[in-house]
C-alpha cells in the first residue's frame, strides 16, 4: 500500500481524499472485560468506534457493510466483507451472525506471520502485540510514512521470523492473499487510498489503539475503497514482499460441529 520526497507533498496527496466524521456519535471506547474483539484492527476499530456492536457480538453481515461504508467508505466487494462470510463459517451451528472472536479460529481470515498477532501453533493469535507490531513500526526509517514498498518489506521480514521459529507455520497462496489485502487495507484505510502513502502516526494509532486517529488529524477517505483499488496495492505489495510459496492450500477446517 510510491515514496513522496516531503511532508508537503504528503499532505496535498492526502488531503483531497479526506471527510470528516461524525465524533460526537461515534466516540471511541476501550472494550470492556466481556466484550469480544477479533484478530483484525479494522473490524475491533469499527467496534471500539460503536459503528458495530461495542461488545462485539451477534453481528451480521448487513451491519458489518453498513459499519465499514459509514467509518471506513469501504465498498462492499471488499475483503472486510469476505472476513465476515468466512466468519460464519466458524460457529458450530447455523446461524446468520457472528461474534468476533470467532475470527481467530485459525486458516480461516487469520494467518500466521502476522503483522500485529502471533502464530496459532506459537500461542496468542488473538491479541496484538507490541514485539511483533515492531517490524512495522519500525519500517521505512527516515520518513514519517508507509507505502507499498515498506509493506512488502515487512511482510517478508514477518514471514522469515515465523519460517525460523514456527515449525508449523502455514505459508500457502491463501496467507499471502490474506496478508497482501490486509497491508493494503491499513495503507487506504490511514492514508491515500490510490497510491497507498499512510501517515505512520496513523497507522500506529490504528493498530496499537485500535481507534481512528482522528484527534491527530485522520479524515476518512471520500474516494470509496473497493476491491479493484485494493487489488492494485495488494498486487504492488506482494511484489515487494519477495514471496515464495513453500507449501500448497490446505482444506477449510470448520470448528467443532454439534
Amino acid at each position: 500500500m510510491p515514496s513522496l520526497k516531503s511532508l508537503l507533498l504528503l499532505a496535498t496527496v492526502c488531503i483531497p481524499y479526506a471527510v470528516s466524521v461524525d465524533t460526537d456519535d461515534h466516540r471511541w471506547i476501550a472494550p470492556g472485560a466481556t466484550d469480544e474483539r477479533s484478530p483484525c484492527p479494522g473490524l475491533n476499530t469499527l467496534a471500539n468506534h460503536g459503528y458495530l456492536p461495542r461488545n462485539g457480538k451477534d453481528i451480521s453481515i448487513p451491519m458489518i457493510l453498513d459499519a465499514a461504508k459509514e467509518g471506513y467508505n469501504f465498498a462492499p466487494d471488499t475483503a472486510i466483507l469476505a472476513a465476515a462470510k468466512f466468519g460464519l463459517l466458524s460457529n458450530s451451528t447455523a446461524t446468520t451472525t457472528l461474534n468476533l472472536d470467532a475470527l481467530k479460529l485459525h486458516g480461516l481470515i487469520e494467518s500466521d506471520a502476522s503483522i500485529s498477532r502471533g502464530d496459532f501453533a506459537l500461542g496468542d493469535n488473538l491479541h496484538f502485540n507490541e514485539t511483533i507490531f515492531s517490524t512495522l513500526a519500525n519500517a521505512n526509517p527516515g520518513v514519517d510514512y508507509y507505502n507499498t514498498t515498506s509493506a512488502g518489506q515487512v511482510q517478508q521480514e514477518r514471514l522469515a521470523i515465523s519460517l525460523a521459529t514456527n515449525p508449523n507455520v502455514t505459508n500457502t497462496p491463501k496467507e499471502i492473499t490474506l496478508r497482501s489485502n490486509a497491508s493494503a487495507q491499513y495503507l487506504m484505510l490511514m492514508g491515500n487510498p490510490i497510491t497507498g502513502v499512510a501517515p505512520k502516526k496513523f497507522v500506529q494509532i490504528f493498530f496499537r489503539e485500535e481507534r481512528l486517529p482522528i484527534a491527530e488529524g485522520w479524515k476518512r477517505s471520500n474516494v470509496t475503497i473497493n476491491g479493484t483499488t485494493m487489488g492494485v496495492l495488494s498486487v504492488a505489495i506482494q511484489a515487494a514482499s519477495n514471496w515464495t510459496v513453500t507449501q500448497d492450500c490446505e482444506p477449510l477446517v470448520l470448528g467443532p460441529m454439534d
